[in-house]
């Protein structure tokens, strides 16, 4: 039975928990979620756990944050000022808003504090700094 290798694009259904077992995010009773090895499209410590799998088999792996969605960062949480951001949002707390660099680089902040002068935003993931388990199962190598 052949196992999957570098350059393999391959199926698979996944559920992911943290460390207390609360799922974060699954694809059972979903399409199973395709992707193609070594090109980067899923997190380096998912794609090593499916190398070396056959079809059918099931594995559970944990993921250290660093080769998940990578360590937490503090200086990516930034505070702005209110007028700086356009009357029509409203933000809220959990509320994600696309933001523009300075060097006109796009990235995603969440709003974390919402006061009478000031919004702050976490750009970090909300999976980062996180170790992640996952259950795995190869269901197709296409």
């Amino acid at each position: 039975m052949s196992q999957v290798k570098t350059g393999d694009t391959v199926k698979v259904h996944y559920t992911g928990k943290f460390a207390d077992g609360t799922t974060f995010d699954t694809s059972i009773n979903k399409v199973p979620l395709q992707f193609s090895i070594g090109k980067g499209m899923v997190i380096p410590g998912f794609e090593q756990a499916v190398i070396g799998m056959s079809i059918g088999e099931s594995k559970s792996v944990e993921i250290p944050a660093s080769e998940a969605y990578g360590l937490y960062h503090k200086d990516l949480i930034i505070e702005i000022k209110k007028d700086d951001i356009p009357e029509k949002l409203n933000p809220a707390i959990d509320q994600q808003l696309e933001l523009i660099g300075s060097n006109g680089q796009k990235f995603i902040g969440r709003v974390t504090n919402v006061s009478e002068l000031t919004v702050t935003l976490d750009a970090n993931h909300f999976l980062a700094g996180k170790d992640l388990f996952f259950d795995i199962q190869l269901v197709e190598i296409v």
